[in-house]
């Protein structure tokens, strides 16, 4: 995979990658529903400390097992060599709901080599779930109760028969909103919140069509793995792929056919 280290196979790094998640997690599980201080960044985003532990333990477990890597996180940028393969980390996505209470947060995390995002985990420490996708691979679900078994995105093609979410309608433009609006008048239903938890959904065949923009690629990149190995489609709003240099508006959806219908309302 890379000329940095060793080659593993994929399903080793993805066993490095869902541990490095889990201890993630329970680190910023430690921390929630309790008192923590909360800061507001330059972008009006809050952040706590947990944010920074969280990163601080990732760079340090991966920069201790992969010292030639690099790393992209939401709180302290990126370092290492550019050509190198980069894990990408978001300690905690939906600080929001972090702060709030609301076990609808998640740790992020995604090992981006060769143009693409060949690994992906998506932890939800408070509920106990776990997404893992493996690029070529497939993408599965675990749970205390149920184990793990292989994730599938739904066969829901039919824009009026879609469950569709997205974070906040107002995280879009003026002028994508109008189209939001639209968007939400055809589905079958539309909720609202949920930040990565949305794009788990998709892949394990509840949600069926997530749009969101302003995002960051530690945002994104981590989950295109998990939905594209469930058989899904993410793309961005043009319907390229999702990359680093990505503008942060995706679309995900169940199947090609229901992308291509949403897409073409998002494009007006």
């Amino acid at each position: 995979m890379d000329t940095h280290s060793a080659a593993l196979p994929l399903g080793d790094w993805a066993n490095i990658a869902e541990g490095l998640a889990r201890d993630a997690g329970a680190h910023a599980l430690a921390y929630f529903r309790q008192p923590v201080d909360i800061e507001t960044k330059a972008d009006l985003s809050p952040v706590t400390v947990a944010d920074r532990e969280v990163e601080q333990l990732l760079r340090t477990a991966i920069a201790a097992r992969f010292p030639d890597h690099a790393i992209l996180g939401e709180e302290f940028g990126a370092e290492g060599a550019s050509d190198a393969p980069l894990w990408i980390v978001d300690p905690i996505d939906g600080t929001r709901s972090f702060i709030t209470g609301w076990p609808i947060w998640g740790t992020l995390l995604a090992l981006f080599a060769d143009g693409r995002a060949r690994i992906g985990v998506i932890e939800m420490p408070a509920l106990g779930e776990r997404w893992l996708g493996i690029a070529g691979q497939g993408a599965w679900f675990a749970d205390a109760r149920n184990g793990q078994h292989q994730a599938r995105a739904s066969g829901c093609r039919d824009l009026a028969q879609a469950r569709f979410y997205t974070t906040s309608p107002r995280y879009f433009d003026a002028d994508a909103q109008a189209r939001i609006a639209a968007l939400i008048e055809r589905v079958g239903t539309a909720r609202f919140g949920g930040d990565c938890y949305s794009y788990g959904l998709l892949a394990s065949g509840h949600v069926d069509l997530v749009v969101e923009a302003q995002l960051q690629p530690y945002d994104f990149l981590p989950v295109v793995p998990v939905i594209e190995g469930a058989g899904g489609v993410v793309t961005d709003w043009a319907g390229a792929p999702l990359t680093l240099a990505s503008d942060g508006r995706v679309i995900a959806a169940a199947t090609t056919e229901l992308h291509a219908t949403a897409l073409a309302m998002l494009r007006g």
